[in-house]
C-alpha cells in the first residue's frame, strides 16, 4: 500500500497513477483534464506541500499537461504559501511555448505576486532576461495584478514598471504579451495606459497601439467591422 513506501516512492506512486488515470480518459480534453485534477485536489487536501511539490516535479520530467502540475500547486492552499522565488524559479525551467508560459504565469507566478510570495526583483530579472520567454512570463504575470478572479486590485505602478522595460521589444511573443499586460489594466486604471501609450508612443509596436487603443475606446481588443464582425487579429 502506498502509505507503507517511503516519501519519495509515495510521490512517485502518485504521479504515474495521475498519468494512468490521465491514459485512461477516452479523450484528453481540457475539460476532462480539469475534472481528474479537481478531484485529485480534493483527495490530496490535506497532504504536506512536499508531498504536492514532489509530484509536480514529477510532472515536471515528464513534460506532458503542464499545465496540471500548476494547478496542483495552485489549488492547495498550504503549497501556494510556500511559493517564494527560489521555487518559481525552478517552476519556469523549461518555458519554452506561450501556451505554457501562459499556463505558468497565469496560474501560478501571477497570483503568487499578488499574494506577495513572488518579488518585484524576480519579475525584473525576468524582465530583463535574454530569453523570450522569460520576458514574457513577466509580462503575463501583470495580468494577475489587475485581476479581481486572481486578488489583484489594481497595480498600474508594477504593471508599466514591467511593460515599460518591454515596450521597444520587437519579440512577437512578448509584443502580444505586452499588448495583453496594458489591456489587463485598462479595466483597472485606463487613465494611467493612456499616460503610458503617450509616453511610450515611439517605442510601442504598431500591434500594442492599435489593439490597446481599441480596448480604450470600444472595450474590445479589435474593432467590429460591418455587420458585427470583428477585424482579423
Amino acid at each position: 500500500m502506498i502509505r507503507n513506501l517511503t516519501t519519495s516512492q509515495t510521490v512517485h506512486a502518485a504521479a504515474e497513477a495521475l498519468l494512468a488515470d490521465v491514459e485512461a480518459l477516452p479523450i484528453a480534453t481540457t475539460p476532462a483534464l480539469r475534472a481528474l485534477r479537481r478531484s485529485l485536489s480534493m483527495r490530496w487536501r490535506d497532504r504536506a506541500p512536499s508531498f504536492i511539490v514532489g509530484v509536480a516535479r514529477e510532472l515536471q520530467l515528464r513534460h506532458v499537461h503542464r499545465w496540471l502540475r500548476y494547478e496542483l500547486i495552485r489549488y492547495h492552499e498550504a503549497t501556494f504559501a510556500t511559493l517564494n522565488d527560489a521555487r518559481l524559479r525552478e517552476l519556469s525551467h523549461g518555458l519554452d511555448s506561450w501556451d505554457v508560459v501562459d499556463a505558468f504565469a497565469r496560474i501560478v507566478s501571477g497570483p503568487a505576486w499578488v499574494r506577495g510570495l513572488a518579488s518585484d526583483a524576480l519579475m525584473r530579472r525576468w524582465a530583463d532576461s535574454a530569453d523570450r520567454w522569460q520576458r514574457r512570463t513577466a509580462l503575463v504575470s501583470t495580468v494577475a495584478l489587475n485581476m479581481k478572479a486572481d486578488g489583484g486590485a489594481g497595480d498600474p505602478e508594477r504593471t508599466l514598471a514591467v511593460c515599460g522595460k518591454l515596450a521597444g521589444d520587437r519579440d512577437d511573443m512578448v509584443e502580444k504579451a505586452l499588448s495583453w499586460a496594458l489591456r489587463a489594466l485598462v479595466g483597472c486604471d485606463p487613465a494611467a495606459v493612456r499616460r503610458f501609450m503617450a509616453t511610450e508612443d515611439a517605442r510601442l509596436g504598431a500591434r500594442v497601439k492599435r489593439e490597446v487603443r481599441n480596448k480604450l475606446a470600444t472595450g474590445l481588443k479589435q474593432k467590429r467591422h460591418a455587420g458585427g464582425k470583428r477585424g482579423k487579429p
